[in-house]
């Protein structure tokens, strides 16, 4: 895995614009599942993003609704792909080269295969920043919202509304964070984010470190993923590289309660390694 874990280690040094989602997702796929055939799921992203070049050629460049139809076209029908409603906790699910495989996934498992394709078309697409429900946004005029866990449904406001009270209880209410873009790097993590927290819920605590160590490869400034870090390093009483890990925490947020907070709990390791 060393071969894998420098490239996600080089993605982290990428501007976001620069970052190739699909393979990034792929290289996350193959350092948690090393013995899947992650030949086979580039060569299928290959094929994807060919028959998407052939998809622009029919699409008039401002029909946003013929792009999103052709896109639903391509992968809810040619491919199969599908939101998993059955076993929707499965840790396959976020694992690319198994939504490949098995044609479902996640909400951002899947539509990282949509903005794949859209991006391969030259049509502009980006993830949204949606609570609870990934969903991407097809610019244009309209731009429309799309639901790829249910084959690209376009979502007007109404279910919009709809979604985020499903995700955020009946008092919630759409407001414009929850449709801005967000990068590339971001769904990446949100992406690793199903992985780490199902593993933390079913007590493989190991094994989500490793998750969130391969989070921080691909973006080592975010500064909370430092602090999470710290904080399952210390479940498993590993303490100095707790101790490593706020001090890395701290170096990105020298200031606030966070950092007293942080700095206090450093302190406290501190004395257990004298």
């Amino acid at each position: 895995m060393t071969e894998v874990r420098q490239a996600l280690e080089a993605i982290g040094q990428l501007p976001d614009d620069e970052i190739d989602l699909a393979d990034a997702a792929l290289q996350l796929a193959r350092v948690d599942l090393p013995e899947a055939d992650w030949r086979a799921a580039r060569a299928h992203l290959s094929g994807i993003a060919r028959d998407a070049v052939a998809l622009a050629d029919d699409v008039a460049a401002d029909d946003v609704a013929g792009k999103a139809a052709a896109l639903a076209g391509l992968l809810a029908g040619r491919h199969g792909y599908i939101g998993d409603t059955k076993t929707y906790d499965d840790l396959d699910n976020a694992n690319l080269i198994r939504v490949i495989e098995r044609r479902c996934g996640l909400p951002v498992s899947l539509g990282i295969l949509w903005l794949h394709a859209a991006h391969a078309a030259g049509w502009a697409a980006h993830g949204l920043d949606f609570p609870g429900h990934f969903v991407i946004a097809l610019d244009g005029q309209p731009r429309l919202v799309l639901d790829v866990f249910a084959g690209g449904q376009p979502l007007d406001v109404r279910e919009r509304r709809a979604l985020i009270k499903r995700a955020e209880g009946p008092k919630a209410e759409l407001h414009i964070a929850s449709l801005q873009p967000i990068s590339p790097r971001s769904v990446l993590l949100r992406l690793q984010n199903n992985i780490k927290s199902r593993r933390l819920q079913a007590g493989e605590v190991a094994e989500a470190l490793a998750c969130c160590e391969d989070m921080l490869r691909i973006a080592p400034n975010e500064a909370g993923l430092w602090r999470e870090c710290a904080q399952i390093n210390r479940k498993l009483d590993h303490v100095s590289a707790a101790v490593s890990c706020l001090e890395k925490f701290l170096k990105l947020v020298p200031k606030g309660d966070a950092a007293n907070r942080a700095q206090t709990t450093m302190d406290e390791l501190r004395t257990r390694l004298n």
